[in-house]
């Protein structure tokens, strides 16, 4: 999975690794102390920077293969398939309802059928803005200082101080 060749995404091992990181999700969205819910969170992440912080709900595939540099911040009902290492440098904020999606799939429908999945790595530079409801695909990276539209679909790469939106995403100005 994480060397970017298909796997079994039905394979036991990788569906318990899913399932703890549903039930750490959950102990957090539950938890009424923000203090202590970052903690949670700090205790199932890859890294999890000093000053971080995270809206509840947020859902995982993983949460080891997710980064976050310092003083993050994502806010409510953000995705993050980390089936591939997503990482965010520093300063990133994400609005509402984000989707990071590393996890892809086959383009041949028989080996669909047959569940195989792959992943590709995210990367997101440093002091990077992510608009409510941007979905960054597989493979994709972000260059610092970037502004990504509410709304938007990264497809490919965004270089660094733009600004970039729409549906395929597309360079708009630089910022």
């Amino acid at each position: 999975m994480l060397a970017g060749v298909p796997y079994d995404a039905r394979d036991p091992d990788l569906m318990e690794a899913r399932e703890h990181a549903r039930r750490v999700m959950a102990q957090a969205t539950a938890e009424l102390d923000p203090e202590r819910r970052q903690e949670i969170y700090a205790s199932v992440l890859g890294s999890f920077g000093e000053l971080s912080f995270i809206e509840a709900p947020l859902f995982i595939d993983y949460g080891t293969y997710f980064h976050l540099g310092e003083d993050c911040f994502l806010n409510t009902n953000c995705v993050v398939l980390d089936c591939a290492p997503i990482t965010f440098g520093d300063r990133v904020q994400c609005g509402p309802g984000v989707q990071l999606l590393a996890a892809d799939h086959p383009r041949e429908a028989a080996r669909r059928a047959a569940d195989e999945e792959l992943a590709r790595p995210i990367t997101v530079g440093s002091d990077v803005w992510l608009g409510a409801g941007a979905i960054v695909c597989p493979g994709v990276t972000i260059g610092a200082g970037t502004v990504i539209g509410a709304g938007s679909v990264v497809t490919k790469d965004v270089p660094a101080g733009v600004v970039a939106a729409g549906n395929p995403c597309r360079v708009i100005r630089e910022v």
